[in-house]
């Protein structure tokens, strides 16, 4: 069955979205475009998934809880977890792994928590916008372990991500999946780059407001709207991409 999608979400958490990227907000603008599954990925942390989670399921919204990770080689990779307990194994792995600096939000914007009522629980002071001491395939085993899926980021971009940064994706890491950008044409990214025609593209939003947030356009066929489902679809390299 054909369910709508969008995998990569940032709310108020992360410093350079709104403010009013807060769960309950995404998840209406989420039920109001009528998408099915959502994955809210904030930089390094997934301290806003939990409520995220409890706003989607009044709601009948599928949340994936997620990440957007910077790897030690500054590249950004979307990683998704079966559960809240996974992301915050996940989270705690890459606290560890993050530099011991304090946000400035005068200068990179609030790093706001929150609960499912919108209520701001605490702010985050370390640093979230810089890249992690773990490697893209110390980063992939981990993700892989506790049952997840890692996805390199919006790979058209000339900045962040892996192309830009390694000039291919190295085949040995065994991604099945991968990201382009909202306004990435697939098709004419594939006819430039024949070489990545072996792996299941996807298009998100990156939505650091609410508007940029997909209309009902990306789409995944699955036997069962749930999230090991999801999961184990991405994982999977069926060579064919998400229209």
């Amino acid at each position: 069955m054909k369910y709508y999608i969008d995998l990569h979400i940032h709310s108020c958490l992360s410093p350079c979205a709104d403010n009013d990227m807060t769960p309950n907000n995404i998840v209406n603008m989420a039920y109001i475009k009528k998408l099915d599954f959502i994955a809210v990925t904030d930089h390094n942390t997934a301290e806003n998934a939990q409520a995220i989670l409890k706003c989607a399921e009044k709601v009948g919204i599928v949340a994936i809880p997620g990440m957007e990770l910077e790897t030690r080689e500054e590249v950004h990779v979307v990683c998704l977890f079966p559960d809240i307990d996974s992301a915050v194994k996940m989270q705690e792995l890459v606290y560890r792994a993050l530099p011991d600096m304090k946000n400035r939000e005068e200068i990179f914007g609030q790093q706001i928590i929150m609960d499912e009522n919108d209520n701001i629980t605490g702010k985050l002071e370390r640093m979230l916008l810089v890249a992690a001491d773990i490697s893209l395939e110390e980063a992939f085993h981990a993700v892989d372990e506790l049952g997840g899926v890692m996805i390199p980021a919006h790979i058209d971009r000339d900045s962040y991500s892996i192309i830009s940064n390694l000039g291919s994706i190295p085949s040995e890491i065994g991604f099945t999946c991968l990201e382009v950008s909202n306004m990435c044409n697939i098709d004419n990214f594939l006819e430039m780059n024949p070489q990545y025609s072996g792996y299941r593209l996807i298009r998100s939003s990156d939505a650091h407001t609410l508007g940029d947030i997909l209309e009902p356009e990306v789409f995944i066929d699955l036997e069962k709207r749930d999230r090991a489902t999801l999961i184990k679809s991405l994982k999977n390299n069926l060579k064919s991409y998400l229209k």
